[in-house]
């Protein structure tokens, strides 16, 4: 006599567990491509400035900042730092953000290196 539920199905049969052993494939991870975050010279942001930024933006020492700011004066532009690219993006616009605030017309730019 069927079930209460009416007529009971057979269970489907397990197909047959694969004996063979999962390996660890070979993922090859790629560094992160740097980027360059370059300062550029004006003629209006102050070399005590660029000095500041260099140290609380970019964590160079006073010495180093002072060489950077130095040859963003007298080249141009100066390399503040080398870092993946949010970083160097996040580290830009701080910087000109800082700049900004101050009524500075500061540019940092962000290229591959």
């Amino acid at each position: 006599m069927p079930g209460r539920y009416g007529k009971i199905e057979p269970m489907a049969d397990f197909p047959e567990f694969d004996t063979d052993v999962l390996t660890e494939s070979e993922t090859k991870l790629e560094k992160p491509k740097l980027f360059k975050v370059l300062l550029q010279n004006d003629d209006f942001t102050t070399m005590e400035f660029v000095v500041f930024v260099l140290e609380y933006v970019f964590n160079r020492t006073e010495a180093d900042a002072f060489s950077i700011m130095l040859k963003v004066h007298n080249e141009g532009m100066g390399l503040a730092g080398v870092y993946p690219y949010e970083v160097a993006n996040m580290k830009s616009e701080k910087a000109m953000n800082l700049a900004k605030a101050r009524e500075y017309p500061l540019l940092c730019t962000v290229e591959e290196e």
